[in-house]
């Protein structure tokens, strides 16, 4: 199986007014992207639970990271034209979205769920193998590009075990 693009995003918290601070994803071939985004003057929520989980301040975003535009611009010209997969469909594609028209740009790009690709057998087995897969890359850091890779690695493995 080829693998495919899998994508992650961090943010600010859940719901009403939360915004991406981290997008990060893993190429078939393996080549990793990650990305802190710098907050836009009006994207003020910010919860402090999601900040205890992914480990990134207000002050990490001002510091390193990057303007929306130069964002997504670069995700658009490195995932042109491919389907790309998350696990969180319902909270990433908001935050996709709120990039993006930050930026008045449209992606390149067409998001879909990560369980779209597991047939039944596969979906019963996800949670256990995620679980596994997580646990033998010891990552000490919920960040977008760790996640995907664990993703990606998760979804090789639940289809091997399945031929």
């Amino acid at each position: 199986m080829t693998l495919p693009t899998i994508l992650d995003v961090e943010a600010s918290g859940f719901g009403r007014g939360s915004y991406p601070i981290e997008i990060g994803f893993v190429e078939a071939g393996g080549t990793v992207f990650c990305c802190l985004i710098q907050p836009e003057p009006d994207w003020l929520h910010w919860d402090a639970s999601a900040e205890a989980l992914h480990g990134i301040t207000r002050e990490i975003l001002q510091r390193h990271g990057k303007p929306p535009l130069w964002v997504a611009e670069q995700i658009n010209r490195r995932l042109a034209g491919q389907t790309v997969y998350c696990d969180a469909w319902a909270h990433d594609y908001p935050w996709l979205a709120r990039l993006f028209d930050v930026c008045d740009l449209s992606p390149s790009f067409r998001l879909a769920d990560l369980r779209s690709l597991l047939n039944e057998a596969e979906a019963a087995r996800w949670g256990g193998v995620l679980d596994q897969v997580r646990a033998e890359q010891n990552l000490r850091r919920h960040r977008a590009s760790s996640d995907a890779m664990v993703l990606q690695l998760a979804l090789q493995r639940v289809k091997q075990d399945g031929s």
